[in-house]
């Protein structure tokens, strides 16, 4: 079973949504091992956004550092979530990046809009609401850092029972 690693943003948190994503990845089925709400510091995001991330070299300084002070605005939703091909089914939900290009019916494709040029010419970080882990490799580094191994919890969920493959019913 695979976990990835979701951050509610702080602009998904102000705007009073984080039930409504959450209820999104609750349908199709994912189980949530781990959550808290937390209000990192520079460091942390940093170790998070450009040790993990890299997001300098993809990116630039300029989008590194307006996204670490946006990050630091307000409390985040840290959670792992659980699930057969979670990391990609979750990268699914959420739409890309940038949210004027994330289709409708994702996530960012429903609740954000703002254009990476409109971001730039503001000098700001794109409120997109939300991160999710880019790959397997990325989201175990991801959960590492953000929780503790006593964090995270195993337990069986009515949705373990149909989407998980019973090894005793094969013939």
């Amino acid at each position: 079973m695979e976990k990835t690693l979701i951050l509610l943003k702080p602009d998904a948190m102000q705007r009073g949504i984080m039930g409504e994503i959450i209820t999104r990845f609750e349908r199709v089925g994912l189980k949530f091992v781990a959550a808290k709400i937390l209000k990192p510091n520079e460091e942390h995001y940093y170790y998070h956004y450009e040790t993990i991330g890299k997001m300098i070299s993809r990116r630039g300084q300029k989008a590194f550092d307006v996204t670490i002070e946006y990050m630091q605005t307000g409390p985040i939703m840290a959670m792992v979530l659980e699930g057969v091909e979670a990391v990609s089914l979750v990268r699914k939900l959420i739409g890309t990046t940038e949210p004027k290009s994330a289709e409708p019916g994702t996530i960012r494709g429903d609740y954000s809009h703002i254009s990476f040029e409109y971001a730039n010419s503001h000098k700001v970080s794109i409120p997109n609401l939300i991160h999710a882990s880019g790959s397997v490799s990325e989201a175990k580094q991801e959960i590492n850092h953000w929780f503790k191994e006593d964090e995270i919890f195993e337990y069986q969920s009515v949705h373990d029972k149909f989407t998980l493959v019973n090894e005793s019913s094969k013939s």
